[in-house]
């Protein structure tokens, strides 16, 4: 979240190296953005298995856990629309400009879908929560956007596009009850649909659907991380972390070699979700977290990250701080030209992720945690 923090806040600058930023849809290539969010939907994945082991042994059913992926994913939607509408209001149709749709939409998230302490009244709860519903539907009735159009779905924005994949990958994972072979089998068949989407080969009335539930790659970079998830939960068990090792790094190499044969045919792009972009970034991904899991479990240096701690414990409530902190910000002096390019200007954008965690910490202090 820290690393989706500070690529986002790379628009604002200036004179940066090209790979830290978005490749163009027509160019066969990515940047660092370009890898971040997908190893966040990688990550969404690799926390189902045990998400779903965690609800069963409290006694749900898996009528219980499907409702619940239900709830989550239409919150996740929702939010998405609303921030991704914010990208292109008209301030002076809608009235407000888009650093306040933001920081409204977030406050709104924030009332409906907050964790509040057991001491509340269900009474109060629920009237907070109505306040932050009749909120957002007073604000997709005023809104206007680019050339007068009105509050709609468009891309669903980041958190649509998360909700989407979760959907797909958590109703299989449900289904799957810890077999392999089941979820191998749903993320073959993701990545044949992202053959398809990338050869233009899905059916005309498919293309109604929202792409990220027929593109398939977007799915299989979720379902992707349930299995090594659930590969991990198996290692785990077993105390067998050298073969775990070896298991990861010969499927990224696979995976690596899966997206240099397929680059040749529809090349690497994100905004184009190529099949070599979901290979490549699941490969880098899986490299990543098996660096990461011998520096903090078996090497015990987890106390490196200690600082960036409240970015993993409240992960959705920190992507909302940049608005509420763009919000706190609004009037000040803007900061110099020098600020805003160059290696300055990088840190400026790590200065702003971190600042984010901080505040997500202060506002966990004060109570504020989101639970979908």
């Amino acid at each position: 979240m820290v690393l989706m923090i500070f690529v986002n806040d790379l628009g604002s600058l200036t004179d940066i190296p090209a790979w830290l930023e978005h490749a163009q849809r027509d160019v066969d290539g990515m940047g660092l953005a370009d890898i971040v969010f997908p190893a966040f939907l990688f990550i969404v994945g690799m926390s189902l298995p045990f998400a779903t082991e965690n609800r069963r042994t409290r006694g749900d059913s898996d009528a219980k856990l499907i409702w619940h992926i239900l709830l989550r994913t239409f919150a996740l939607l929702v939010m998405g629309v609303f921030l991704v509408n914010g990208e292109t209001i008209d301030p002076a149709a809608t009235g407000i400009t888009q650093t306040i749709w933001n920081l409204l939409v977030s406050l709104c998230a924030i009332l409906i879908w907050n964790l509040y302490p057991k001491s509340m009244s269900a009474w109060t709860q629920w009237l907070l929560k109505g306040f932050g519903i009749i909120g957002l539907i007073i604000m997709a009735g005023v809104y206007r956007g680019d050339d007068g159009a009105m509050f709609s779905p468009q891309w669903w924005g980041i958190l649509g596009l998360i909700g989407w994949s979760y959907l797909i990958a958590a109703l299989v994972t449900v289904s799957a009850h810890g077999r392999l072979w089941v979820l191998t089998g749903a993320w073959l068949v993701l990545a044949g649909i992202s053959f398809a989407w990338a050869s233009n080969l899905v059916p005309t009335p498919l293309r109604a659907l929202p792409e990220p539930l027929i593109d398939g790659t977007m799915p299989a970079l979720t379902m992707g991380g349930v299995i090594i998830g659930k590969l991990f939960q198996t290692y785990q068990a077993s105390r067998n972390s050298r073969r775990m090792t070896v298991v990861f790094l010969i499927l990224a190499a696979v995976l690596i070699g899966l997206g240099l044969c397929t680059r040749q045919f529809w090349g690497i792009s994100k905004l184009r979700a190529t099949p070599a972009w979901l290979f490549l970034c699941s490969a880098i991904t899986i490299i990543a977290f098996t660096a990461l899991y011998w520096l903090t479990d078996r090497a015990g240096k987890a106390k490196w990250f200690a600082f960036i701690k409240p970015a993993g414990t409240d992960t959705l409530l920190c992507y909302l701080t940049p608005a509420i902190l763009a919000a706190a910000i609004v009037g000040l002096p803007h900061l110099p030209d020098a600020l805003m390019s160059g290696g300055i200007g990088l840190l400026k954008s790590l200065m702003v992720a971190l600042v984010c965690v901080g505040l997500t910490a202060i506002l966990t202090r004060i109570g504020v945690r989101l639970k979908l």
